[in-house]
Parts: structure tokens; C-alpha cells; sequence
């Protein structure tokens, strides 16, 4: 699906300024999949989804986000399906209409549930994110890796930590194949 758009570590932070805090981590120039990768390897588990949020296109970002939630909290009840479907909606098929109802269904949505930040990604993801009548209003180009974050980051205070390397590593594995446009679910 994706080609991976930053080559290092450095180049990321300088699209995204706000990454390097997210990620809690310094800039080098270090190959962006090797650090990722180093990251799940020592465990460093929010910083690997910060990290990997940021890396993957908005797109991409939105789908692994859907994927990740649908692995960590597989018992989701409706309403907490009901944002990640309305994402992977834009995700299938990215128009204008169905990004609005994503973003819709996401301001909807309790926001201390990881769903409602998947909807949200999505509805962040380009275009205005104000009723039309009102002008136009873009979110920042961040907002839907900080949306994408926030989901799984939250999933995760939900799960015990011990069960992390099994929950978490195959969601970050996920998010490296679609980083560097190989097959394989997120």
C-alpha cells in the first residue's frame, strides 16, 4: 500500500516538528525502519506507535490505526465499532462525503474510548473540519498521526502490560510492512 516517505529518523522530526516529543526520542540519522524496529525490540512500545503513526502515510495511518484497535481490543461492543468502521470506510474509499462522516461519527464518540480517535484520524486526514456553511478550516497535518497515537495509546491502558510483546509487536510489525510497501496485515 505505502512506500516509506521518511528515509531517517531526522527526516520525520522535520516534517513533524511535534513527532520528536511524541516519540520522546532524539533526531539522528538513523534509518527510519531500523529504528522503529530497534524500538520494538527493546520493548519501547509507545514510543514505537508514536513513532509509527507518524511514519505511515495519513491513509495508512488510518487502516493500521482500524487494525491495531480491532487486534488490542478484539471484544470492541458496537459503539466502539462504529468509529473504526466509519474510518475504514474512508479508508476503502477516501472521498470528500465519507471522510465528513467519519469525522462526524468521531466528534460523536466518546473520546476516552481508542475507537472514536480512529474516526477522528480519519476525519483529520485533508479537507475542511468545519460544516461547510461555516468556511474552511484544515486540521494540521499532524492530527491524524496524533489521532492514530492517542487510539492505540489509550487501547494499550486497557491491556495488561505483560501481554504487550504479544498484543503490541504484531500491531508494529503490521505498521513496518505497510512503511515499507509489503504485503501483510496491519
Amino acid at each position: 500500500m505505502a512506500l516509506l516517505r521518511f528515509t531517517t529518523v531526522q527526516d520525520l522530526y522535520d516534517a513533524f516538528p511535534g513527532a520528536q516529543s511524541d516519540v520522546g526520542m532524539p533526531g539522528s540519522d538513523e534509518p527510519s525502519l531500523m529504528f522503529l524496529r530497534s524500538l520494538i525490540e527493546k520493548e519501547q512500545w509507545d514510543a514505537g506507535v508514536s513513532f509509527c503513526a507518524y511514519l505511515l502515510p495519513r491513509r495508512e495511518a488510518v487502516w493500521w490505526g482500524c487494525q491495531s484497535l480491532r487486534r488490542l481490543k478484539p471484544e470492541l461492543s458496537q459503539a466502539g465499532l462504529a468509529p473504526i468502521e466509519a474510518a475504514e470506510a474512508w479508508v476503502r474509499e477516501p472521498e470528500d462525503e465519507i471522510r465528513r462522516e467519519a469525522l462526524r461519527v468521531g466528534m460523536r464518540s466518546d473520546t476516552l474510548q481508542p475507537a472514536a480517535w480512529m474516526a477522528l484520524a480519519a476525519g483529520w486526514s485533508g479537507g475542511s473540519i468545519i460544516p461547510p456553511e461555516y468556511g474552511v478550516l484544515e486540521a494540521g497535518p499532524e492530527q491524524t498521526a496524533r489521532a492514530v497515537r492517542a487510539g492505540i495509546l489509550i487501547a494499550m491502558t486497557q491491556i495488561p502490560t505483560e501481554q504487550f510483546p504479544e498484543l503490541v509487536k504484531p500491531c508494529l510489525d503490521g505498521g513496518i510492512a505497510l512503511a515499507s510497501g509489503s504485503p501483510g496485515k496491519a
